[in-house]
């Protein structure tokens, strides 16, 4: 069930082909910038960069999103997130993740 502040269809993942590479913009609710993170391949491993606004937690979030679809397609992946609702509770924080994952899970099927 999902919070009444947090509507699925309000989370977007938009994507961005630059060159070889991906820009995935994550945002919901009041849309903003809380953190960038880049994944990319260094030789057989997945490196990840990542940069927080602080008192914003999307990183925690962005980072993981970002060595997942990095692995997953072998490319150098960005990842800018902005999601924020007012007020919200444990379980509305581990609904937008579960929107978020399961947003990316849907984009990773249509590439592999």
């Amino acid at each position: 069930m999902t919070s009444p502040h947090i509507q699925p269809d309000d989370i977007e993942l938009s994507v961005n082909v630059v060159g070889r590479d991906i820009l995935l913009v994550i945002t919901g609710g009041e849309r903003h910038i809380g953190a960038a993170s880049t994944a990319y391949v260094n030789g057989e491993d997945i490196e990840v960069s990542t940069s927080a606004v602080p008192h914003h937690k999307e990183h925690t979030i962005s980072e993981n999103i970002a060595l997942r679809v990095a692995e997953a397609l072998r490319r150098t992946v960005t990842v800018v997130m902005g999601i924020h609702y007012d007020n919200l509770t444990k379980e509305g924080i581990q609904e937008v993740v579960r929107i978020v994952d399961e947003k990316v899970d849907q984009y990773l099927t249509q590439q592999i």
